[in-house]
């Protein structure tokens, strides 16, 4: 339906407008209402498994304290091994060190220039 026409047939644009936002809104409202209705009755039906809840059983608490020592024993072991292993590299590097300075100063000290 075009402008030219509406105004001649003497119809409202505006009227028009807000009749066809007016039906799709209940049309929307209506589809809703069909949904929520699907809902509800899914929600009420009675062939929902239902399962039965069941109390937590904690478990056996000398066990829970064994777990609990292992771990405690392996970070100490790891943390062992570490002190270790940097107490041995820190005497690899003191040796190589002492070993360095050792040989830089026969070098510079000791070592004769003149060649026979």
């Amino acid at each position: 339906m075009g402008w030219a026409r509406m105004k001649s047939e003497g119809v409202d644009a505006k009227r028009l407008v807000a009749r066809h936002r007016h039906n799709e809104r209940e049309l929307r409202q209506r589809q809703v209402d069909i949904r929520i209705r699907e809902m509800e009755a899914d929600i009420h039906s009675n062939n929902t498994p239902i399962s039965k809840t069941v109390k937590h059983q904690p478990e056996n608490s000398r066990k829970l304290l064994t777990k609990k020592v292992i771990l405690a024993g392996k970070l100490v072991a790891i943390g062992v091994a570490a002190l270790v292993a940097v107490k041995i590299a820190s005497i690899v590097a003191g040796i190589i060190i002492v070993t360095a300075l050792t040989w830089i100063s026969y070098k510079l000290f000791f070592d004769s220039k003149k060649k026979p």
